[in-house]
């Protein structure tokens, strides 16, 4: 795409009266009751790149079109990543407690930084995600999906948000990094409240950040089988302070991306008529609407940002240096000029050419691990509970009021009966997988031998998780069983400390 300079364009500078009479609020209940009618409209008023304000007084712009995203995303000389360069802290317009510092604020991480230091710390990131057995996770996302719908009560109701899409990740992810078991509730809470832009997000930020410093720490001293572990042995070198961060980022983005991801395809399959056949094996399959979700209520539908770097256009719109851009993920996913989107012909199905993982060198490296866990907590669920409805109207259904998630608020269903859990693999349930040898730090003395893990293998091989993640129909008949004696016990053990049994 060809920038055009900024003479060319009429368009006022951000800041001026002009730009600020004209912005739409991308915070409260506009963002939270109908995003997609506030980015048509936006659209149609000023083309492909909106202006907002993040907060009052505090402007930026959304970025509303597909190829405008692609620039955007690509063109790392024009748009940096690096949140220092924003104007507005620089001409003091941040309250020093703005519900926009825990989402914006400069980290040494592979958010926000470009060039090669960014490509260290991803190499970093994801070499780390890599080293986790995609059949393993398979296996160990069923068997917390198990206990948490075993400790469920006998009256045929359940919130699958609260109690099964918000607690899920975190019995992944706890056991995962190698965090103590009761940190999991406190780190839903306090991600919820950052990511929501609350009033309690700065000191949620901090006391987040408190908690992985300490993991650090103990892992640094007492290396395991983890992902913490990992990271810190990693060639790239990390220093503490890089490890704590990436972890921020690791369980942020995975955690409340896989959350958001479950629950708005559970309410696609419980409320679109198309996929109300799958309940009964039909066509359309579980992965079909993973695939739409990612499309029209992708789990983050906003991004920030980008920054200018000199002042430029972009679509039509004239940008000063310092100002900030957020990504429109959802917003340019309906871009009319998108053949593939849910306003084109052809379709979402089997389509993966959205943007809800973001573009360029800075796209999501964890998306296949949060493909598969999902995959796996949405199909075992429609396995354990055939009859599964909604309980309430869909329209109804409230949606969390945040710029960044697209995320319910709640999702109450019905249920009358319980499928058995299937038996797992017994290879895995052994822990027959080996850990690969850990990367050497620089100067690091030789790695010891493999240690044993039921987490990791061989390096991957496939492309994708999604290939050996069933999705023919989800009420295939599965052979009743648990999982071994121990793994039933940690994780119902687990599962009950969340239900407070």
């Amino acid at each position: 795409m060809t920038v055009p300079t900024p003479e060319r364009s009429a368009a006022p500078p951000p800041g001026c009266p002009m730009h600020a009479a004209g912005a739409a609020p991308l915070y409260g209940a506009a963002v939270a009751d109908d995003p997609h009618g506030l980015y048509a409209r936006l659209r149609a008023q000023h083309g492909a790149v909106a202006p907002i304000e993040l907060e009052p007084g505090v402007e930026a712009w959304l970025v509303l079109g597909y190829p405008e995203l692609l620039e955007l995303t690509r063109n790392e000389a024009l748009f940096s990543k690096d949140s220092r360069r924003w104007r507005v802290p620089r001409e003091g317009r941040l309250a020093a407690d703005s519900r926009l510092l825990p989402m914006t604020s400069w980290r040494p991480t592979l958010l926000n930084l470009d060039g090669a230091e960014h490509q260290r710390l991803r190499a970093a990131v994801a070499e780390t995600l890599a080293r986790v057995d995609h059949r393993q996770l398979r296996e160990t996302t069923e068997a917390a999906a198990d206990a948490l719908i075993d400790g469920w009560g006998p009256d045929g109701t359940a919130d699958l948000i609260a109690q099964y899409a918000r607690k899920l990740p975190l019995l992944v992810f706890t056991r995962l990094l190698g965090l103590p078991a009761e940190t999991g509730p406190r780190l839903v809470e306090l991600i919820s409240h950052f990511v929501d832009s609350s009033e309690k997000s700065v000191r949620a930020n901090a006391e987040f950040q408190a908690i992985l410093v300490d993991l650090v720490r103990q892992r640094r001293e007492r290396p395991g089988a983890d992902l913490t572990s990992w990271l810190l042995a990693h060639r790239a070198g990390l220093s503490d302070e890089e490890a704590v961060h990436h972890l921020v980022v690791i369980l942020v983005a995975g955690n409340e991306t896989t959350i958001n991801w479950t629950g708005n395809t559970l309410r696609l399959l419980l409320t679109d008529r198309r996929f109300r056949a799958t309940l009964a094996g039909g066509r359309l399959t579980v992965s079909d609407a993973l695939d739409e979700v990612l499309w029209r209520d992708p789990p983050t539908q906003n991004f920030p940002g980008r920054w200018a770097t000199s002042d430029t256009v972009l679509g039509g719109q004239y940008i000063s240096e310092g100002d900030m851009l957020v990504l429109g993920l959802a917003a340019a996913n309906a871009d009319p000029a998108v053949l593939g989107g849910p306003t084109g012909g052809q379709g979402t199905a089997g389509n993966r050419a959205h943007l809800a993982w973001g573009a360029g060198r800075h796209v999501c490296p964890a998306q296949h691990p949060a493909r598969l866990i999902v995959e796996t907590a949405v199909e075992t669920l429609l396995h354990r509970l055939p009859d599964l409805q909604l309980a309430v109207p869909g329209h109804e259904l409230a949606w969390r009021p945040s710029p960044w998630s697209r995320a319910l608020v709640s999702l109450p269903v019905l249920y009358s009966s319980f499928t058995p859990p299937r038996q797992p693999d017994p290879d895995f349930a052994t822990g027959s997988a080996y850990v690969s040898a850990p990367a050497a730090r620089p100067g690091a003395a030789a790695p010891t031998a493999p240690e044993r893990s039921s987490w990791t293998s061989a390096p991957q091989t496939t492309s994708s998780p999604s290939g050996s993640t069933r999705s023919d129909g989800i009420s295939t008949g599965r052979t009743p069983g648990s999982a071994t004696p121990a793994r039933r016990s940690w994780w119902n053990s687990l599962a009950g400390w969340w239900s407070g049994r």
